[in-house]
């Protein structure tokens, strides 16, 4: 996984994007197969659901991986849900993670994927960099 010094970059990224966009209730970095890389947002909104909502997001994303692929629309790079209470969005991170964001109602969606992508891109450079790291002798 990510180096302690690419962690703090993640969880910087994630306190940048939430200043960004202050309709976010939360923000979290996970590997594709579920573990937590870093989380950032309102305790109630992150504390206790963090694992919870990283391995779901795994399982989320391996439907929209199958689905994407299967109708011919390409690799996976992003899934919104719109609930009662808010959104959930899931960008691709690069190739081993992904970036989960919480937003409430009134965030603008437009906006929500623009600020979104930039930081996506971000984490995702910072991960895949500490992987590339790893493997070099």
């Amino acid at each position: 996984m990510a180096a302690e010094g690419q962690v703090a970059e993640v969880l910087e990224e994630l306190r940048r994007l939430r200043a960004r966009l202050p309709q976010l209730t939360g923000a979290l970095a996970a590997s594709s197969d579920g573990f937590v890389i870093a989380q950032d947002g309102a305790p109630e909104a992150v504390e206790g659901i963090a694992a919870l909502t990283a391995a779901l997001t795994a399982a989320a994303l391996g439907v929209a991986q199958r689905l994407t692929e299967t109708t011919g629309q390409g690799g996976f790079r992003e899934l919104l849900v719109r609930g009662e209470a808010g959104y959930v969005a899931t960008y691709a991170a690069g190739s081993t993670a992904v970036l989960t964001l919480l937003a409430d109602p009134r965030v603008n969606v437009g906006r929500l994927h623009l600020e979104a992508r930039r930081s996506s891109t971000r984490v995702g450079e910072l991960i895949d960099g500490a992987l590339d790291r790893q493997e070099t002798p």
